[in-house]
């Protein structure tokens, strides 16, 4: 499957079926948000978890990607690594959790709805990987949302300035969602640069 343009512009926002709850274990806790200066060490912190991921997973690591804002040099972020990795199939979790709870991850989100999508969490180093299907739209945004902001300057302010003014002690999902406005504002902007929008 070939993504198309049309895909890739338009978010999935669908909410978990009645009685279901993404969350492997015990549920989302609030805690305190922290947004940092950047720091060049990401990028390398990056590279040493990916490979770790890829000498795990070996062929079934279709594509691990830097993502977040710590994938952004320059840009004020949380001091968690954010991760994309592809594998064939993500409901055949057998394939790929338990090489990498051997890591030192956790899965803590699964939402077969929602794109496929799961969600592991390392504590040391902090890093969330985000496991999709092949061709997925998110992963696909992910990549060109962290190209614009490397790109433009205007909106790296932008999207940091936000991300100081909603982070607070709470959940992470009501953070993603008081900053989701100018994120969809920043995404705009990008599928329009990269052609995407009619």
């Amino acid at each position: 499957m070939v993504l198309t343009a049309a895909q890739i512009v338009s978010f999935d926002d669908t909410p978990p079926p009645p009685g279901l709850s993404p969350w492997v274990g015990a549920v989302e806790q609030a805690r305190h948000i922290e947004i940092v200066e950047p720091d060049a060490a990401w990028p390398e912190l990056f590279e040493t978890i990916r490979a770790g991921i890829a000498a795990a997973l070996g062929e079934r690591a279709l594509r691990i990607d830097h993502v977040g804002s710590t994938s952004v040099p320059g840009l004020a972020a949380k001091p968690v690594i954010d991760i994309d990795l592809t594998v064939a199939d993500t409901d055949d979790e057998d394939a790929y959790v338990p090489a990498l709870e051997a890591l030192g991850f956790v899965l803590r989100v699964r939402e077969p709805w929602w794109l496929g999508h799961r969600c592991l969490v390392s504590a040391e180093p902090a890093a969330n990987l985000h496991v999709w299907p092949p061709d997925s739209p998110e992963a696909a945004r992910h990549r060109i949302f962290r190209d614009w902001l490397r790109a433009d300057e205007a909106d790296r302010e932008r999207y940091a300035a936000v991300k100081r003014a909603v982070a607070a002690d709470g959940l992470m999902s009501e953070y993603n969602a008081r900053k989701e406005g100018v994120t969809r504002e920043v995404y705009a902007r990008a599928f329009a640069a990269a052609g995407l929008l009619p």
